[in-house]
């Protein structure tokens, strides 16, 4: 899969959605990836516990304001999804 290899957490995010489209051909497909990144937590900014978040859209959810905004509220206020 697109994890295996060393990429940048964007093109990873883009790449599962554009997979999950091309494989299902939903209305549309919403991915979001939140990752904690080594060069964040150990060189540079040294900061524990910061965490990176991406996101793609594709169809209905890129197209319509409302279902990005539910989409995105669910994920938010989901503890078991963060």
């Amino acid at each position: 899969m697109y994890g295996r290899r060393l990429q940048a957490q964007e093109r990873l995010t883009a790449q599962i959605a554009d997979a999950l489209q091309e494989l299902l051909k939903p209305k549309g497909v919403a991915v979001l990836v939140e990752a904690s990144h080594l060069c964040v937590v150990m060189r540079g900014v040294q900061k524990p516990g910061a965490w990176t978040s991406t996101s793609a859209l594709r169809g209905e959810f890129a197209n319509d304001a409302k279902t990005r905004q539910e989409f995105m509220s669910l994920v938010q206020h989901n503890p078991r999804l963060r």
